[in-house]
């Protein structure tokens, strides 16, 4: 009995020996796969940074010294230096302790330093990843062109023997497969990690970091990739619009016409959301105020320009001797060829350019504005569905990602392009501050040669505001001058045949009604009329038979019809008759047989030597038909008949420049003597 128990009491003893060497071998085998996880992080990361500076540095150069460079190669390496850096960061901050991985501290000092470069680490590598899509899409530009892949694929051997590498991808895949490698190797750590070492809440603290580092860094690449598929604008001809119609997406546009028309008549209830509104609601007060004043930058540039272009300064004025006039000239040259050329190059360059590129800018978020409520129409019709099929669930999430990433993004836009404008026009404002600067500079070199230098500053600035006020209401007279002469109708003498139209018409509608033919009509619809330029019409409606003003209903002597309003104009009969001719009628000892326009062979005038007369237009004439000719107030002519075919002398059959034949009337020639008229040249009718 006593033996069994002994036995038993060595045999349980043996048996916690056992146990005991097990787990103190467990926990070596643990310290040692720890240390190999440790170790492999560490090393990983040092080969990791030496590939990324082979493809940046080396094969990056050998790349730009090939004749010619593959196009968009920058693009290609876009946002890995930061990539690199934070990578460099981290393993200088290891071996700044100058602990080795064996050490107990070490995996303290390993999950401090990747805690202080979490938000570095994270937007490194979040804009690389958001970008790599457009990697692979310029490396398969590349692959298209033989000779160029070819030659691409010979560098990268040449740059890296050691890695036997084919492509480019397979150094810019690796901050990709890097970011999603951190948390395995940590959770290797952890695993491996005695719970009671000094460094384990730390260390699962580091392990749970790097797991949310890849969900935001895939959210965000999720957000982007939403962003860069909706915010595109797209130039889609009418064909191409209808070779995109189908089934389905006729379906889901009727769809959104039909939850539309609910919110509009409020048989539905609209998902409002105040914040996102609010935003939206900014966002076009922003866009409106930057068209706003890009538009007025360029109508000041635009003006600008053309003051410029007006070199008054070139002119041979001949102002020789005299002082003030040459001074303006001297200013004026300075203005144009110095001060204001640079003003408008720092205009365009700190001014046009950036509210040009901020214009751009606004596309993006008005795309995905616009996009995000079709999308809030879809998610609206799905919303109340407790069980969602795949297709809907897709466009929930869509709606969610729409409209997170505006709440998220929108504020941050509007605040930057806001305090784009304001710094915009405080460069503005300093512009003109430094124009007037140089401009006070130019004016004073030259103040003691101009008049009124010596007058003090109240009674100058005085004199200098009744001159301009005086310049500004003579201008003002000119102007009204030259556009009353511009809008005064144009009266045209009248045929004996259109006489009689006037007339007719007259008695029957009244003078007020009497309208002109403007150019030639010809009738397109039922009961139109066919009219010829300067013809008379009376109208009897300023509508048609359905209302529309566009086309009036008119009497043109016997016949009724429409006619376009737009080829009508008022006939203003002249408030008298234009000075009769005074010696229109052949001087006596003048003969000559009867010609006109159609007879050719017709035999000259036989004249008397003296007295020496001259007929010219006293009035401008316009011809309305092939018996008429066309001359200008002060045109000489020669007066081959003073009356018509039938003897009436109303109308004259004249001689125009260039021989052109025609009839005028009679009371719009003038003859005077020789040398009296406006013309020296002028053809004597003697």
């Amino acid at each position: 009995m006593g033996s069994s128990l002994k036995r038993l009491a060595e045999e349980a003893e043996e048996a916690k020996k056992r146990s005991e060497e097990e787990k103190a071998a467990a926990k070596e085998r643990a310290a040692q796969r720890q240390l190999l996880a440790i170790e492999e992080l560490v090393q990983s990361e040092r080969n990791y940074l030496r590939m990324l500076q082979v493809s940046t540095v080396t094969i990056r150069s050998n790349l730009k010294k090939l004749q010619p460079p593959p196009a968009n190669l920058d693009s290609m390496f876009l946002y890995i230096e930061d990539v690199i850096d934070v990578s460099s960061r981290l393993l200088s901050l290891l071996d700044q302790k100058q602990v080795q991985p064996g050490d107990p501290s070490f995996l303290e000092t390993l999950c401090d330093s990747f805690l202080s470069l979490s938000s570095d680490i994270e937007e490194a590598y979040k804009e690389y990843l958001a970008n790599y899509n457009n990697v692979t899409v310029l490396e398969n530009s590349y692959k298209q062109k033989e000779a160029l892949w070819n030659d691409i694929v010979k560098v990268i051997k040449t740059s890296a023997p050691e890695v036997n590498a084919t492509s480019l991808s397979f150094f810019m895949v690796m901050p990709v497969q890097r970011i999603a490698r951190y948390p395995l190797l940590l959770q290797t750590i952890q695993k491996h990690t005695d719970p009671t070492h000094p460094a384990y809440s730390l260390l699962e603290q580091t392990a749970h970091t790097a797991i949310t580092l890849n969900c935001r860094i895939n959210e965000y690449k999720r957000f982007r990739e939403v962003a860069d598929k909706y915010k595109k604008t797209e130039n889609l001809t009418i064909k191409d619009k209808i070779n995109r119609l189908n089934s389905h997406s006729i379906a889901k546009k009727t769809a959104r016409l039909s939850q539309q028309i609910k919110h509009e008549t409020g048989i539905a209830p609209k998902l409002v959301d105040e914040e996102f509104d609010a935003l939206e609601g900014f966002f076009y007060v922003l866009e409106h105020g930057i068209l706003e004043l890009l538009e007025n930058v360029e109508m000041y540039l635009h003006h600008l320009q053309r003051f410029l272009s007006c070199k008054t300064e070139e002119f041979d004025l001949d102002m020789d001797g005299e002082k003030a006039p040459i001074c303006y000239k001297e200013i004026t040259t300075a203005l144009r060829q110095w001060i204001l050329p640079t003003f408008e190059k720092r205009m365009r360059t700190l001014i046009h350019k950036p509210l040009c590129a901020l214009r751009d800018l606004l596309v993006g978020p008005r795309n995905l504005i616009r996009k995000r409520l079709d999308k809030l129409l879809d998610y609206e019709v799905i919303e109340a569905k407790s069980n969602l099929s795949y297709d809907e669930q897709a466009v929930a999430n869509t709606y969610r990602t729409i409209n997170t990433l505006l709440l998220n993004e929108l504020p941050r836009f509007n605040g930057l392009a806001l305090q784009m404008i304001w710094s915009m026009l405080g460069t503005f404002s300093c512009l003109h501050k430094d124009l007037t600067s140089d401009m006070e500079q130019l004016f004073q070199s030259f103040a003691q040669q101009l008049p009124h230098s010596s007058l003090n500053p109240s009674a100058f600035w005085e004199w200098a505001e009744s001159e301009v006020l005086e310049g500004a209401r003579r201008l003002q007279t000119l102007c009204h001058s030259v556009e009353e002469t511009l809008n005064a109708p144009v009266v045209q003498p009248l045929s004996p045949s259109s006489r009689h139209r006037l007339k007719q018409l007259t008695d029957k509608h009244g003078s007020g009604k009497i309208y002109q033919v403007t150019t030639a009509v010809v009738g397109s619809r039922d009961l139109d009329l066919n009219l010829v330029k300067g013809e008379l019409v009376a109208i009897i409606s300023e509508t048609d038979s359905r209302g529309d003003k566009r086309r009036w209903l008119v009497d043109a002597g016997g016949r009724r019809g429409y006619a376009p309003a737009s080829k009508l104009v008022r006939y203003h009969q002249p408030a008298e008759d234009p000075p009769p001719s005074p010696h229109l009628a052949l001087p006596d000892g003048i003969m000559g047989i009867r010609r006109h326009s159609y007879t050719p062979e017709s035999q000259p005038l036989r004249v008397m030597p003296v007295p020496c007369l001259q007929v010219f237009a006293a009035y401008d004439f316009t011809a309305r038909g092939n018996h008429e000719v066309t001359v200008r107030s002060g045109e000489p002519v020669r007066v081959l008949e003073p009356h018509d075919k039938k003897g009436n002398p109303e109308w004259s059959l004249v001689e125009a420049r260039g021989g052109q034949r025609g009839y005028v009337p009679s009371n719009y020639l003038a003859v005077m003597p020789m040398g009296t008229g406006p013309f020296g040249t002028a053809q004597p009718y003697c």
